[in-house]
């Protein structure tokens, strides 16, 4: 696996030795990509590591944009003055990014 960090030098070890080097500086091994060829571990402290993946997702909550839902009823009997109304409110929460 290629371990990677502060305070090391990088490089390709067996999961033994990347146990070892976590262990020697006093933080943890972590597995950063699975999936990459040779997996990808990072050596941290897994508790500021979880700290600081929650951060970010909070951030990436809070950017996100809030999706607004707006309704118009119109029913049969409408006269063409209330629904050409109707029609420009409409218009008007569409342009301000809702949905109608």
């Amino acid at each position: 696996m290629r371990v990677v960090g502060e305070n090391i030098t990088p490089g390709i070890y067996n999961l033994r030795e990347a146990l070892n080097i976590a262990e020697n500086i006093g933080l943890d091994l972590v597995e950063i990509s699975p999936t990459a060829n040779p997996p990808v571990c990072k050596v941290v402290d897994y508790k500021k590591f979880l700290y600081e993946l929650k951060k970010k997702q909070k951030e990436m909550k809070a950017k996100t944009a809030k999706i607004v839902i707006k309704e118009i009823r119109l029913g049969p009997n409408t006269d063409d003055h209330d629904f050409n109304f109707k029609l420009n409110h409409a218009i008007k929460f569409l342009k301000e990014g809702a949905k109608v």
